[in-house]
Formats: structure tokens, sequence, C-alpha cells
């Protein structure tokens, strides 16, 4: 099949699932002798409109896993308003090191149902949004050469292909997708008011640049006041990984008890970065 134009349409809060979504894109449009375009939805006002492409277009689509699964507060745009009208596709997904569950089925079932055909697939594992241990340095060169295969693989079945495939891909995950992963203290409960946890501000090490609210996918740091978080926090961490001067943190008890643990059970080990064709 002849492809017009190879998108990477994004979310990426601190630059990793950018990093490999761009590179696979960019690396298929060259060998497809297609047009490369990018559309990254992190933030509010990019995911106001509607987004649809064409039977013409093969769009490389990757989110970061957010306990297991595509993350609940960017579900309703990718299901809702991400429009396929018959173009191929490549699902990919980043995971901090742990597991990326049912992340990756999720999306390329959504990407599916929404008219899109997925030729290919992957997950790549980066540093977590929680940590700088968890997954350090990833994605690094393995996981990029990986990506490299990946994209040259995929371009190779699209060109084989004279119309879109029937057949359905097949990807890690369950299938029917299972809830959220739920964080959990040390006796198995719920870690209470996780979801509440929010970013804090060190004054004496803020400069009030407003980084960090012109960065937040939520739009919940006020750019008045920016230790003021007036909405929801979805632990993407941009505020605390982009901030210049280290002055965003967090100090949620609970929250920080997932962090330690997660770092205890997975920090010693390399997950694995898988393709899917």
């Amino acid at each position: 099949m002849k492809m017009k134009t190879v998108w990477a349409v994004y979310f990426s809060a601190t630059g990793t699932t950018e990093k490999v979504v761009t590179t696979l894109a960019r690396t298929m449009a060259e060998t497809l002798g297609a047009e490369y375009k990018s559309f990254c939805f992190n933030l509010p006002k990019n995911r106001e409109d509607e987004l649809s492409f064409s039977a013409d277009d093969l769009v490389v689509m990757g989110v970061p896993v957010y306990a297991g699964r595509v993350p609940n507060l960017l579900l309703p745009y990718v299901r809702d308003k991400v429009k396929g009208c018959g173009a191929l596709a490549v699902p990919v997904v980043m995971y901090g090191n742990r597991n990326y569950d049912d992340g990756l089925m999720e999306l390329k079932n959504v990407m599916r149902d929404n008219g899109f055909h997925p030729v290919a697939g992957g997950a790549f594992v980066g540093e977590h949004a929680f940590s700088k241990v968890l997954g350090a340095g990833r994605p690094d060169a393995e996981d990029m050469a990986l990506v490299m295969e990946l994209a040259r693989k995929a371009a190779e079945k699209v060109q084989n292909l004279t119309e879109a495939p029937t057949e359905e891909l097949t990807v890690g995950g369950c299938d029917p997708i299972r809830p959220y992963y739920t964080p959990r203290d040390r006796h198995g409960e719920p870690i209470k008011d996780f979801l509440k946890a929010k970013p804090m501000t060190d004054p004496d090490k803020c400069v009030n640049c407003g980084l960090c609210a012109r960065l937040c996918p939520m739009g919940s740091i006020d750019f008045n006041d920016v230790s003021n978080v007036v909405g929801k926090c979805i632990k993407c961490c941009a505020c605390v990984k982009h901030c210049p001067t280290g002055a965003k943190y967090f100090d949620h008890e609970g929250y920080l008890y997932h962090q330690h643990e997660l770092e205890d059970q997975y920090a010693g080990r390399r997950a694995p970065s898988e393709i899917f064709l």
C-alpha cells in the first residue's frame, strides 16, 4: 500500500513517549517515501477538537501506561475524538519498568474501534514518571534499536499490503481489559487518598518562571500562583521533572510509599521492550 503521510501522534509528559513515537514515525515515513507530520496532545487545548485521518495515512500513536492502562483522564480523548477513517495504525505504549499490563491491548482496541487498521505495535520501557531509578536512562540504545527494527518490519509489512488488513493484530495484554492497577499498602489495602496527591512547591527554590503551569497536561497549576494546584493531578510529573530549579516535589505519604515500593520491587531488573507484527 502507498501511504501519503505518516503521523506521530502522542501524549508525552516527560519526553520518553515522544522520543520513541517520533523516531518510529520518521523512520517509517522515510522508508515508505511518505510525508511526516506530528501532533502532540499534551495540553488541554490540543484535546478540544476532533482529530481525523484518512486511508492514505499511517498513524503511530503513543501514550504512557498509567496503572496498567491508557491513562484514564486521556482515554475519553483517544476514544471519542481521534478518528481513523480507514488509516493504518501502529499503537505504542511506554511503561516504567513494572509492566504494561493491558495498556497496549486497550490502545490497539480503541484505535481499531475508531476506524484504524492496526498493523504493528510496541511496548517500550522509559524512565518511570514517579522515579529517577525505575527504568533509568531508558529508552536506551538497545530499546531504540528495537524501535528501528519495528519501523523497518512494519514498513515492509505495509509495502506488501494490497488492501487494509482484516486480520486482528495480536499484542500483549488481556481482553477483556482488566481494571486499573490499584496502589496498595503493606497490608494489601488500597492506599488512602492516593489520587488526591498533588505536587508541592519549595518557595526557596521556585523562581516563578511558570514553566510548570505551561506544561501541566490538565491545566491544573495556577499561572498566578504556581504553588496552587487548582485541578486534577494525573501524577505525570511533568512539573517535577522539568522544573529548572527542582522546586516541585511530592510529599504525600501514600504516594511516597507507592514510589518506594515500586523501586524496591522493580528497580533491580531490566524489563523488556516488545514489538508485535
